[in-house]
């Protein structure tokens, strides 16, 4: 059987050394060294990762930006539409019957469009079998100011208001050329319960289409609703 002795029964000397290692493993003031190599490595991830970080922002941004123009674009797409208030057809004689030989669109902005260059837009006039097509600012077509803030013919406001004429046939009232036998491959003026379809698309790329329809009877019409 083993006996323990208390510390009182120990020399002065081994509780001197014994209270020393005691003493001494809890000790905390003992520093490490660090290398020159692993502070080289570490100064260089830190770099590294500085660079990367900055990659990335700029990326970000890039990207961010492209977005933006994308979505703006995509809305002047969307929203930067001409519309068609109304549209009117002149009737003239031509034997028993009549034709329409010159038809007027009366235009405007959508809501939330944007200013719109009524010269830069283009047309298209799509009959049963034929298609003609062009911009605004051909010799054949006239653009005529209702009411507007500026003489430009330049919609830049809901209330403004443009007449646009388009002649069909060879010889119209106003001397105008023919838009559809001369500037497209059609045969001149409409008759009783032909169609139309126009399409008109201003330099942001929205395009409006409507379709006009000629009443079926002009006899003793000199005006049409189309």
């Amino acid at each position: 059987m083993v006996e323990f002795k208390s510390l009182s029964c120990l020399p002065i000397g081994s509780v001197c050394r014994l209270l020393q290692t005691i003493q001494h493993m809890f000790e905390t003031t003992d520093r490490g060294q660090v290398g020159i190599g692993t502070l080289i490595v570490f100064i260089a991830m830190v770099l590294v990762a500085a660079i990367a970080a900055g990659v990335l922002i700029n990326t970000a941004g890039l990207l961010q930006t492209q977005a933006e123009a994308t979505g703006e674009e995509t809305q002047q797409q969307v929203s930067d539409r001409i519309q068609i208030q109304s549209a009117t057809g002149n009737v003239t004689e031509d034997g028993d019957d009549g034709v329409v030989d010159t038809f007027n669109l009366t235009l405007t902005k959508a809501p939330g469009a944007g200013d719109i260059q009524l010269e830069n837009v283009s047309f298209q006039l799509v009959t049963d079998d034929e298609v003609a097509q062009g911009v605004l600012s051909d010799e054949e077509i006239t653009i005529g100011d209702i009411t507007s803030e500026t003489d430009d013919n330049v919609i830049t406001d809901r209330a403004d208001r443009y007449d646009v004429r388009f002649s069909l046939s060879d010889a119209d009232a106003s001397g105008s050329e023919n838009i559809l036998t001369d500037g497209a491959d059609l045969d001149g003026a409409l008759e009783g319960g032909e169609r139309v379809t126009v399409t008109l698309t201003t330099a942001q790329g929205a395009s409006t289409v409507e379709e006009l329809r000629v009443p079926d009877s002009l006899v003793d019409r000199e005006a049409v609703s189309l």
